[in-house]
C-alpha cells in the first residue's frame, strides 16, 4: 500500500511540475502545499522523538533489570560454590 501511495504522489508531483512549466498553477497553491507538508513533517518529527524517548526509557529499565539479575545470579552462584 505504501508503495502505491509513493507512486501516486510521484505521479501527482510530475503533473504539478508540468503545470508549473506551463504557468498553469498559481504560486500560492504551491506555497500552501509546502506549508501543509512542513506541518506534517514537524508533527511526525515530534511523534518520532517522543517514541524514541519512550523506547530509550524502556531500554534503560530493561538494562537495569538485566544488571540486577546478573548481580543476583553471580551472588547466588558464589554462595552455592561455598
Amino acid at each position: 500500500m505504501l508503495e502505491f501511495m509513493r507512486k501516486m504522489t510521484e505521479w501527482i508531483l510530475q503533473k504539478e511540475e508540468e503545470a508549473a512549466r506551463n504557468c498553469r498553477i498559481p504560486v500560492e497553491e504551491i506555497e500552501k502545499q509546502i506549508s501543509i507538508v512542513k506541518e506534517k513533517r514537524e508533527k511526525l518529527e515530534r511523534e518520532c522523538q517522543e517514541n524514541i524517548a519512550e523506547l530509550d526509557r524502556i531500554l534503560g529499565r530493561l538494562e537495569s533489570i538485566k544488571n540486577i539479575e546478573l548481580i543476583k545470579c553471580a551472588q547466588e552462584e558464589g554462595k552455592s560454590k561455598e
